[in-house]
């Protein structure tokens, strides 16, 4: 893995180049992109587009919504000219207050999803740097399985990665003494096996006194985490937003904004053209914010940067097992 630090008109760029060993072929290379920005910088923000910004993805359906209401106006103001209706928003304002409450907890629902799955990658981070100083501290200096824990708690943690995104294999992995290609073969779930050579490893120096009873307790609870951690996020990964929820507030925009032309033109004339297609963009864009970051484990640009992360608890086991 490599990282790439550029600058260009005063923005901040990383590119997480994420690469396997010599068993994944080098054309499988994936480049994740990672914008570094100020928050408080509000004009670069606004006039700021990338690949991943919800603007450019809903352009051509903007630009529908914008060509349909054009229609409509046209229709209303230049051949059939109807009748004002009295208070023609009225119930477009209720509808959208309504629809506005359901987008609200869709996206605070994706987000919860979202930063429990950071705070879940940052638990990965503290017991993985806990679990290697204490063995760190409880074998001798030089010992070999310094060096095998290191491949070990590296590898879980680099497959617990390539199984939330679904391309787990055991060629990504870095072989070690006894836990070479053929410990791995047969078995789906590549972090399940690596937690079991971690065991099978902690209890073979127990069995020969390297490590006593009581400081098998003391590593206990970072061996557990790691499952637990594991756990948590295949729940998140498992479990998406109903989808009975996410046809409901689909239906509900397409609804609000392909009636609300009839009503708006009546009060805005052709004026309703960009407020129709403004409207459409800010709800329909807060539905994609909340459906890229409910699966935070992914490789979109707004998911978690797992690759750094990764390659963060790699370089700190390195430190901590380099004696």
């Amino acid at each position: 893995m490599f990282i790439l630090y550029s600058k260009r008109n005063d923005k901040n760029f990383i590119f997480v180049v994420s690469k396997s060993n010599n068993h994944q072929p080098p054309s499988t290379s994936k480049i994740n992109f990672m914008l570094i920005y100020n928050p408080k910088d509000w004009w670069k923000l606004i006039f700021y587009f990338h690949k991943a910004d919800t603007f450019r993805k809903l352009l051509p359906a903007m630009l529908g919504v914008m060509a349909y209401t054009a229609f409509i106006s046209y229709l209303e103001n230049e051949v059939f000219h109807f009748l004002p209706l009295k208070n023609p928003l009225a119930i477009h304002s209720l509808v959208g207050f309504v629809l506005s409450l359901l987008l609200v907890f869709r996206t605070n629902s994706s987000y919860d999803r979202w930063w429990e799955g950071r705070k879940i990658w940052g638990s990965f981070t503290n017991n993985s740097r806990n679990l290697a100083l204490k063995l760190s501290a409880i074998l001798p200096d030089g010992h070999e399985s310094k060096e095998i824990f290191r491949v070990l708690i590296g590898n879980y943690i680099h497959a617990v990665k390539d199984h939330l995104r679904g391309n787990a294999n055991h060629k990504h992995l870095v072989y070690v003494a006894n836990y070479d290609e053929a410990f791995y073969v047969n078995y789906t779930h590549t972090p399940n096996r690596i937690g079991q050579a971690i065991y099978l490893e902690i209890n073979r120096l127990h069995l020969s006194g390297v490590i006593t009873a009581e400081q098998l307790l003391i590593l206990n609870n970072e061996l557990v985490s790691f499952t637990d951690n594991l756990g948590a996020c295949e729940r998140i990964r498992n479990t998406p937003i109903p989808s009975s929820y996410n046809i409901f507030i689909k239906k509900m925009i397409f609804l609000y904004v392909f009636t609300m032309p009839f009503s708006f033109v009546l009060e805005f004339k052709h004026w309703a053209t960009p407020i129709v297609t403004l409207i459409f963009y800010a709800f329909a864009g807060i539905e994609m914010i909340a459906e890229e970051i409910e699966d935070p484990f992914g490789t979109d640009n707004n998911d978690l940067q797992l690759d750094s992360i990764v390659k963060n608890i790699k370089g700190n086991l390195v430190e901590i097992f380099r004696h």
